[in-house]
């Protein structure tokens, strides 16, 4: 079962998650502002859904609440960090490789945007 967890297609907002926590742990805000870099402002993810998909993450096995802190003189207390578990990075690892055969069949068929014959 956790095979076929790791080997499903994840939703974006699981995605940008994942891809934040691959680098380090981080607490909900960090993980916002990584998302919101990553995409280069494109992706804003509000607190319902980042907590909401945290919750369905840590069900699913994916992340994992995390017992340290970064920083113990500048973190609050009550910041939870969390970090990406080994089935996270195997379910990571099969979207990516998902999202490179689309732009290989992509490029294959020359669809990607600097194929277009624009004004024409």
């Amino acid at each position: 079962m956790a095979n076929s967890k790791a080997n499903a297609p994840l939703t974006p907002a699981v995605l940008h998650i994942l891809l934040a926590l691959s680098t380090r742990e981080r607490h909900g805000y960090g993980i916002m502002k990584q998302v919101e870099a990553d995409s280069q402002g494109k992706v804003n993810m509000g607190p319902g859904t980042l907590y909401g998909s945290l919750s369905r993450m840590i069900e699913a096995g994916l992340i994992r609440e995390s017992d340290k802190k970064i920083d113990p003189d500048m973190d609050d207390e009550r910041r939870v960090y969390y970090r990406i578990t080994g089935l996270g990075q195997k379910a990571l690892a099969a979207e990516l490789e998902r999202y490179r055969e689309v732009v290989a069949v992509a490029t294959s068929n020359k669809l990607l945007p600097s194929t277009y014959a624009y004004g024409t």
